[in-house]
């Protein structure tokens, strides 16, 4: 009876390299965001729209290097756990705002 056991190191941990390419871009990714709030190069609305567009690659760059989230087979229920949570908190920030927003309207003085 043979059984054949494979440890996590074989399946997507990440190297030193992975790793300070993860930190680095991290680093840059900052501080992109910090530079472009301190020196107000772009008007408010667009700002927002960069730092979420910052703050979205920022995301990305963590899973990939940092929690080494992939496409591949063996991660496959990660990522749907992942998925799930996402969905979950969608749910409850877009519906909290719903449910506010019309307890203001109907609370209104008239």
């Amino acid at each position: 009876m043979s059984h054949t056991h494979t440890s996590t190191a074989d399946h997507g941990h990440g190297s030193l390299g992975g790793y300070v390419t993860g930190f680095v871009l991290s680093v840059l990714l900052t501080a992109a965001a910090f530079w472009l709030v301190m020196n107000r190069v772009l008007p408010p609305d667009t700002a927002l729209l960069a730092l979420g567009a910052l703050a979205f690659v920022q995301i990305i760059v963590h899973l990939g290097y940092f929690l080494h989230m992939n496409f591949s087979k063996q991660q496959r229920w990660n990522l749907i756990a992942f998925g799930y949570t996402v969905l979950a908190a969608l749910f409850l920030v877009v519906g909290t705002v719903w449910v506010m927003h019309n307890v203001s309207m109907n609370m209104m003085s008239r």
